[in-house]
């Protein structure tokens, strides 16, 4: 994104560019909406955080060590975070 203000547009070009307005988002710039020249929106575009379908999404891509969730392993990771009883 640059550093320089965002493009304004008034509601009723908002509309009709609607399309125009979300391609120029995806593409990283900041769009704001205005009404009677104040501004009230800004469209931004959307940070996805993960890039999962869903549930089970990682089936056959995960491995796990058949020791996975052994009590050795807990006990491990309960020590490396000072969490041991």
């Amino acid at each position: 994104m640059s550093g320089g203000a965002a493009e304004q547009y008034n509601i009723h070009d908002a509309k009709t560019n609607l399309s125009r307005i979300i391609e120029r988002v995806e593409r990283g710039e900041e769009i704001v909406i205005s009404r009677a020249g104040h501004p009230v929106a800004k469209v931004v575009p959307l940070i996805r955080k993960v890039n999962r379908g869903g549930r089970g999404s990682l089936r056959g891509r995960l491995v796990l060590a058949p020791d996975w969730d052994s009590d050795e392993t807990n006990a491990q990771i309960a020590d490396d975070f000072g969490t041991t009883s």
